[in-house]
């Protein structure tokens, strides 16, 4: 017996059924999986003769009327595939970034039956702050989903454990970038935060709104690339007055 054939008798035992009478003549679940098998064979980077690099966080895009069928079973369905995906993986001899996410979402110019998949590799990524640290947070780097805050004089970015976040991607170096970050007054006797970005030496560069640089001086909403991890600029104004 195939894996995904174990795949579909673990989905049906799990909604006795119901998934694959809903779906019929529509998106059926085994479709799903297998692509998202293929996603991974055609996507996978060659890091070492012992390991390849594969995407682990995938959309499913949907019709509207299938999407609306999934609805009721997308978290077992999400969870029976993130376990496919995974056997598929060890089977192979593939390493994953980060933790495997699977999503659905809508696509109004997809007919019933259609579906289609998009995936990126997404690198976990691991802060030392604080929950004090948050909260009194006058500018955050907004990674992956996540708000990591930084303060004076500012956190290193990295895939080696002395980061102060650290990035499990392999374009990113052991230590990748400073993000320096200084309170300076301002006219009123207010402080605004002067944030920059300082390549330390790494090996693929920094890229500031798209344009390599050693160092550069970041504003709200400025977008910092290091390796394949995009991370966007955050600072909360009216916590400092300016």
């Amino acid at each position: 017996m195939s894996g995904l054939q174990r795949f579909e008798q673990r989905l049906e035992s799990i909604i006795n059924g119901a998934f694959a009478r809903a779906f019929r003549s529509n998106v059926q679940p085994v479709e799903i999986a297998a692509a998202l098998q293929r996603e991974c064979d055609n996507n996978a980077q060659i890091l070492s003769r012992d390991r390849r690099l594969v995407p682990n966080a995938f959309t499913v895009e949907l019709s509207p009327s299938d999407l609306e069928r999934l609805a009721p079973y997308d978290t077992a369905l999400a969870d029976e595939m993130t376990r496919q995906v995974q056997a598929h993986a060890d089977q192979q001899g593939y390493s994953f970034p980060g933790p495997i996410e699977i999503a659905f979402e809508r696509a109004d110019d997809l007919p019933t039956g259609r579906f289609q998949l998009r995936s990126r590799a997404q690198a976990k990524v691991t802060g030392t702050a604080t929950d004090t640290q948050v909260r009194r947070a006058r500018a955050f780097l907004v990674i992956n989903g996540g708000q990591h805050p930084v303060h004076p004089p500012g956190v290193v970015l990295g895939r080696g454990t002395e980061a102060d976040i650290r990035i499990n991607d392999p374009g990113v170096s052991r230590r990748h970038v400073e993000i320096a970050v200084e309170y300076r007054h301002a006219a009123g006797g207010h402080e605004r935060v002067h944030i920059e970005a300082i390549d330390l030496g790494s090996t693929n560069g920094v890229l500031v709104d798209g344009q390599k640089r050693s160092r550069s001086v970041l504003d709200d909403g400025s977008e910092i690339r290091i390796g394949n991890t995009v991370m966007t600029v955050r600072v909360v104004e009216e916590q400092f007055g300016v």
